[in-house]
């Protein structure tokens, strides 16, 4: 995340309200797992479902310092409790015995996705914060189903990229800072988004045949590829004006 909050500033009162909510997501991650032994299977999948959570949540402690999350991100909260879960059924393959559980707890982390940004509308209480947390969470919950497909489906580290893109275009931008430009706002871009999430959500269902699975992951990967093409090209162009 970047540094877009003076750190220095931070009211220990108003972090300790964090502190509060960020605890009651624990304890919401602790009765969902509860309820779906199968995806908690041994106590590594424990493990790494609460240290999933611990990261996102001290980088939450750390970017926010205003005290009550709001209820945008509250949601977006609830949507970081399901994305670590998800990471952590990932371990020994414990989702495979459990996948429709694993999959429609992506499915409701997905639909979370258009609630908490209709809530920051209504409220008027967008932030960079929110925006980010919101994006960040996206990017993670489309990598953790292209590695659930990987192990599923055995297609090969390949499909992993389709997740791992747009991670490469931010390791990529460290070193040509061109790249760390604004885009421009994009139904092409969305659209792409909202493709490869669909298709990889399709490729995991066990109604899904191999081949078509494979296909599937193809068509996403070509997408994404055109689309991250373009606006590097976009960037490219903007930089030599």
């Amino acid at each position: 995340m970047p540094h877009f909050l003076n750190i220095s500033s931070y009211s220990i009162p108003k972090r300790l309200y964090s502190v509060g909510e960020l605890l009651l997501g624990g304890l919401l991650l602790a009765l969902i797992g509860n309820v779906l032994p199968q995806l908690m299977a041994t106590s590594v999948n424990w493990w790494v479902t609460g240290l999933s959570y611990v990261f996102i949540a001290t980088l939450v402690l750390i970017y926010w310092p205003y005290g009550p999350l709001g209820w945008a991100n509250r949601v977006t909260l609830t949507r970081a409790v399901l994305v670590a879960l998800l990471t952590g059924a990932l371990v020994a393959n414990a989702f495979v015995a459990a996948i429709w559980q694993w999959l429609s707890i992506a499915v409701i982390a997905l639909m979370l996705d258009g609630v908490d940004g209709w809530i920051a509308r209504r409220t008027k209480s967008h932030s960079l914060f929110g925006a980010r947390f919101d994006m960040e969470l996206d990017a993670l919950l489309i990598l953790l189903l292209c590695v659930g497909l990987w192990r599923l489906e055995s297609l090969g580290l390949w499909v992993v990229l389709i997740g791992g893109m747009r991670y490469l275009f931010v390791a990529a931008s460290w070193q040509f800072t061109w790249l760390s430009q604004p885009l421009f706002e994009s139904f092409r871009r969305k659209a792409v988004c909202v493709w490869q999430v669909v298709a990889l959500l399709l490729a995991l269902t066990p109604l899904t045949s191999h081949l078509f699975a494979t296909l599937l992951a193809v068509s996403a990967l070509i997408s994404l590829t055109y689309s991250f093409g373009f606006d590097v090209w976009w960037l490219y162009r903007k930089r030599q004006h």
